[in-house]
């Protein structure tokens, strides 16, 4: 049985509503409780309409909380907005997070991440910092107990974890199924005894860690390098915490099919994701591409929203290209 982590919506949103202006925050506790039960993401752009997105939708929001579709009937975010904003997100410490800042987001307590965008200031060694912040994403990460039943059986096999990757288009659950796996085989459950993880949480998505300890329920036997490069962290997992399984998120990058090969090589099970819609999809990308022809992933599988956020469209044996589930799961 799916069991989804659920708080009364506004005990939820108690972090991030603490970091907004009071203006922002009467606004947001203003809109109708069924779409503020379901919210993903509050948008927040300089000069630029209010916004939030739930239920599949965006929405502009009104100076009294209603929800319209037309954007001159919505509250404009002001440049004060944006400032206060940027003081509460960050303790009124901004150097304390510059970090973070780095990789374009802060993360607040209780897991939730901020997105920020604006003037980049770069330098030989890549982005140092922002100069002009201008909008923020705050992402409303629920926790769903058990979202990943359905997957199980298909990536465990005579008791051995299969390495498995997920290809998933944005917004469809893929982090969150991952964090169930996660949690699922960290824990054990009846006819599988509990295994140590290692997550290397690039985003601070997977974990939602705040000040390094993980806000979300990833298992028991989970050990997590919060805001470390995939490439990087992988090479450090199975040098230092001997782990059984690393789980990481959104893989792309040269570098990444390297340290997926060394963990290989040390006999390590690799599951992790990839933004695709699917494997034709996938193989059109060099670095996804060169991962599914070597045959290193004994499970490919297809998340889409055929019968809503988070159906498990396809499953392949990542060998023989067997299909193992053909037609969608919820």
């Amino acid at each position: 049985m799916i069991q989804k982590i659920e708080k009364k919506p506004i005990d939820a949103l108690n972090p991030i509503l603490d970091a907004l202006p009071d203006n922002l925050k009467k606004i947001i506790l203003s809109i109708t409780p069924t779409i503020l039960k379901d919210l993903e993401e509050i948008r927040i752009r300089q000069d630029r309409p209010l916004m939030v997105y739930s239920r599949g939708r965006d929405y502009f929001l009104c100076r009294n909380g209603r929800l319209t579709h037309h954007a001159d009937n919505a509250y404009i975010v002001s440049q004060d907005d944006i400032r206060r904003t940027l003081e509460l997100i960050s303790s009124y410490s901004i150097y304390a997070f510059e970090e973070e800042l780095r990789n374009g987001y802060i993360t607040l307590q209780g897991g939730y991440r901020v997105g920020i965008s604006g003037k980049v200031v770069l330098g030989k060694e890549g982005i140092i910092s922002f100069r002009h912040i201008t909008s923020f994403n705050i992402r409303i990460a629920r926790e769903i107990l058990n979202v990943a039943n359905k997957v199980l059986p298909f990536i465990i096999e005579n008791g051995q974890v299969l390495h498995t990757l997920i290809l998933s288009p944005p917004q469809m659950g893929k982090t969150t199924l991952l964090r169930d796996i996660c949690r699922q085989l960290s824990n054990g459950f009846p006819g599988f005894g509990g295994v140590k993880i290692g997550i290397v949480d690039e985003r601070s998505e997977i974990a939602g860690c705040f000040q390094g300890i993980p806000q979300n329920d990833v298992g028991v036997r989970t050990d997590i390098l919060d805001g470390c490069p995939k490439a990087i962290g992988i090479i450090m997992m199975i040098r230092s915490m001997s782990p059984n399984v690393i789980i990481t998120d959104e893989i792309g990058k040269p570098e990444d099919v390297m340290a997926i090969e060394d963990a290989l090589n040390a006999g390590i099970k690799i599951i992790t994701s990839a933004h695709s819609s699917g494997l034709d999809d996938a193989r059109r990308r060099p670095i996804l591409k060169s991962l599914i022809d070597k045959n290193i992933f004994q499970r490919i599988l297809v998340l889409g929203n055929s019968l809503g956020t988070g159906t498990l469209e396809r499953v392949y044996d990542g060998i023989d290209w067997s299909i193992l589930l053909d037609h969608p799961v919820r």
